[in-house]
């Protein structure tokens, strides 16, 4: 079987928001979900990272950990992974030799073909049950309330951030957006969530209190002594003292303080000792995240595709490289708010932008619209070609500038490609 081809023959997008197919794949499994311990993790941003810093801890900590996380940047495999190995091809069919009659058995139902995302999630549960995972750290996909992924009960429920993104499915006010995240959160567990504005946390608050969940407050202004180098960033959070990291950007500092919080509740019932916690920090690989790709020149891959997300990936260009000279390759899928991300991102300066249609001009916004877009903002320096020939041209000509390919997760695979056969 050609897993991949399998794989690519379901919608990928999203459809009528509901449970309905997960629950029907529970029932005629025998409730894999039931037999896994779950921390399940939603949030606009930094959802990822905060799944891979608690992996981490787990892993280090000396237990079994299932992770899925998505997007996948290079391949399908990445979502699904125990102790960081991403399940085989081999794997993948085996569960969907079993699968694929129940998806047939489900489609013929009249209420809407299985989605990409609800067959990988059964694929994952179905995965980490057989495997007999100690607990799986488990990334929610879009939303919360109606996610896939909501079909478990987790032990712990975390939520990031609440900001704009998927306003089509999620609403239009954070309020709204803040109800469907919190959805996750289930009767007589725990939640952690980084704290916002009153009226946000009132919505986590309130939920917390119907559930009869004892809720975890993240504050910012408990983050003391931050401090940076170019390798590392270090700060203090309540009694955690000196704590590094390797990830850049200061919302990997509110990420590690959410890790550092789900740590101490996780202690209670699972070994996890604090000298751990700080090696899984410092250490952790978050792919795609303000990371450097390559160092000659540098370029940097960040895959902010929202308001919030730009606005972190801008502070940290500020923090890291804010006398440089700079050149944006800039890809921004249809269905993201490419106004607002240009607005924030363009500006009448002397850097370099150049707009691309990603890796599929039916997913991604036409280059030119972006450039027209963009010269609202003055800038002077605009361009559009496509992703290929404007990463070459930028090892090329603008060696002495740093590189930042931004916007899509999804072109992450083509940029490396391209790098490694110019190089």
């Amino acid at each position: 079987m050609d897993v991949e081809k399998y794989l690519q023959g379901f919608f990928a997008g999203t459809k009528n928001q509901s449970l309905d197919a997960m629950k029907f794949f529970m029932d005629k499994l025998n409730h894999p979900e039931k037999e896994l311990k779950f921390i399940h993790i939603a949030g606009t941003n930094g959802k990822g990272a905060v799944t891979e810093m608690i992996s981490n801890i787990l892993l280090n900590s000396g237990y079994k950990v299932g992770k899925f996380m998505s997007p996948h940047l290079i391949r399908y495999n990445e979502r699904i992974q125990i102790n960081n190995k991403e399940i085989t091809n081999k794997e993948m069919e085996e569960i969907i030799i079993k699968l694929d009659p129940l998806v047939k058995e489900y489609n013929s139902k009249g209420k809407g073909n299985v989605t990409l995302f609800e067959l990988e999630t059964t694929m994952a549960i179905l995965y980490f049950a057989n495997k007999k995972c100690d607990i799986v750290v488990l990334e929610v996909g879009l939303g919360g309330l109606y996610d896939c992924t909501n079909i478990v009960y987790p032990i712990v429920s975390i939520i990031t951030s609440i900001g704009y993104d998927h306003m089509k499915f999620l609403g239009n006010t954070l309020e709204e957006i803040a109800f469907q995240k919190a959805g996750i959160i289930k009767q007589n567990s725990k939640t952690i969530f980084m704290s916002q504005s009153e009226s946000v946390d009132n919505v986590i608050i309130e939920r917390c209190k119907e559930e009869n969940n004892k809720l975890f407050l993240v504050n910012k202004e408990e983050i003391k002594n931050y401090s940076y180098t170019v390798e590392y960033q270090k700060f203090d959070y309540k009694e955690f003292k000196n704590i590094e990291i390797n990830l850049k950007g200061i919302s990997q500092i509110y990420n590690a303080c959410i890790a550092l919080e789900a740590a101490n509740v996780l202690k209670e019932k699972y070994n996890i000792k604090e000298e751990i916690v700080r090696k899984s920090l410092k250490n952790v690989i978050h792919r795609g995240r303000f990371e450097k790709i390559n160092s000659n020149p540098i370029v940097i891959y960040d895959g902010a595709h929202n308001e919030p997300a730009i606005k972190n990936f801008i502070n940290s260009v500020d923090i890291y490289y804010k006398n440089n000279k700079k050149v944006y390759i800039i890809s921004i899928l249809k269905s993201k708010d490419y106004k607002t991300i240009l607005k924030l991102l363009v500006k009448n300066d002397e850097n370099i932008y150049i707009f691309t249609c990603g890796n599929d001009k039916e997913r991604y916004t036409d280059a030119e619209i972006l450039k027209d877009e963009a010269q609202k903002s003055g800038a002077k320096n605009l361009f559009t070609m496509e992703l290929e020939k404007a990463i070459k041209m930028s090892l090329e000509k603008y060696k002495d500038y740093i590189i930042f390919a931004v916007g899509s997760f999804y072109v992450y695979g083509d940029v490396i490609k391209t790098i490694k056969s110019y190089t």
